[in-house]
């Protein structure tokens, strides 16, 4: 591989989605045998080390939590892939920083089986906080941080969620707030064409294509031709210029999956075993009341509904790894009614590595969508 071809994908993964860059650059050298996580009907999910070379202290890792892994180290030392790794060749030992992420890791998981019963307490994060280099002296900020009033009264969570609104009641005036479950059932199909921002202001045009009950699809146009993901009611991928097709797997496939809902806020109750109210938040100059939903063996979901018009302004969404969670963050705002129910015109994901904003210029709904919008394109013949 050139060597110049890696830092490529990386920025244009950056304009297209920022959780694919880890994804585009290290899956694509370290020839995994596939982005299931699965080696076939009733078998048992691959790990780390049939799909990757030269595995070591991951061993044993469920093959869809690997690339996560490797984010959440970039995300908590504030470096790409290359820092630890050899470009074109992701399994070599050339690099002394990869040494020592494997020690790292190792002391990581130590102290957490010798100090909290093997939970994972301490991470990469908690000691790096962004920097190569640990922090070792307290930081003096220039703000007064307001004391701590409840927990040093003996109040805890418990305490603090009486009296809260109940999920159920937070949720049906979300419905209503977008304009009732008749209306939201009526949409069958949502096209949207506008521009994504990244950082610098730099703008790229976009189109989405969701189309009930299951199916997504994004396309951002760049320079160099177009930045796809797309789910299609079962499986999802991701498609960056002059990359072959990537598939998604674990919490994304689950991400993908809620995204490609029309009628998301009818489900939430169907999608989660568990529903709970946390606190409210401050978000810009509003309360929002807080609900986390979660699964057996999944990471939670925190949904931030405004106080007063109680719509969805912001989803907190997590992606497991054994050395901790990645975080995505999405703001959602400038809400509008389209044919009797309102869309968010302007969303905003975040990751450690950086964010994008969308901004929709122009809306249609119920017009016909075809298929093959969702399909995945075959392998180009020749192609590694």
């Amino acid at each position: 591989m050139v060597k110049g071809s890696c830092s490529s994908v990386m920025i244009f993964g950056k304009l297209a989605l920022l959780f694919t860059l880890t994804l585009v650059c290290v899956s694509a050298q370290s020839t995994p045998q596939s982005g299931t996580g699965q080696t076939g009907a009733g078998s048992a999910p691959k790990k780390a080390e049939d799909a990757f070379k030269n595995i070591q202290v991951l061993k044993g890792v469920p093959v869809d939590q690997f690339i996560p892994t490797m984010q959440f180290i970039t995300a908590s030392l504030g470096v790409e892939c290359d820092y630890c790794h050899v470009q074109g060749a992701f399994d070599k030992d050339e690099k002394k920083p990869k040494e020592i992420a494997r020690k790292m890791m190792q002391m990581m998981f130590a102290i957490n089986k010798e100090n909290f019963d093997g939970h994972r307490e301490v991470t990469c994060y908690s000691c790096h906080r962004g920097a190569v280099k640990p922090v070792g002296i307290p930081v003096i900020t220039d703000e007064e941080k307001a004391p701590m009033m409840a927990e040093a009264a003996g109040g805890g969570e418990k305490e603090a969620a009486a009296g809260l609104t109940s999920p159920d009641q937070i949720l049906e005036k979300y419905v209503r707030a977008l304009g009732g479950a008749s209306a939201i059932e009526k949409v069958s199909s949502r096209v949207e064409k506008g521009t994504m921002t990244i950082a610098g202001g730099r703008q790229f045009p976009i189109d989405v294509y969701v189309k009930a009950p299951d199916k997504r699809v994004s396309f951002m146009h760049t320079p160099n031709g177009d930045s796809i993901t797309a789910f299609d009611g079962k499986e999802g991928w991701l498609g960056a210029p002059g990359r072959p097709v990537r598939e998604m797997s674990g919490s994304d496939v689950q991400a993908a999956r809620q995204d490609a809902d029309l009628s998301f806020a009818l489900h939430i109750k169907q999608m989660f075993t568990e529903l709970r109210t946390e606190r409210p938040e401050k978000i810009g100059d509003h309360q929002a009341n807080v609900v986390v939903g979660s699964n057996p063996g999944q990471a939670p979901v925190q949904m931030y509904f405004d106080e007063q018009s109680g719509l969805l302004v912001r989803l907190m969404r997590y992606s497991e790894s054994p050395l901790g969670r990645n975080p995505t963050r999405i703001d959602y705002a400038d809400y509008r009614d389209e044919g009797g129910t309102k869309v968010p015109f302007r969303w905003t994901i975040a990751r450690p590595s950086g964010r994008f904003t969308i901004q929709v210029e122009k809306i249609e709904q119920n017009v016909a969508v075809d298929d093959a919008k969702f399909a995945k394109p075959p392998e180009a013949p020749g192609k590694p």
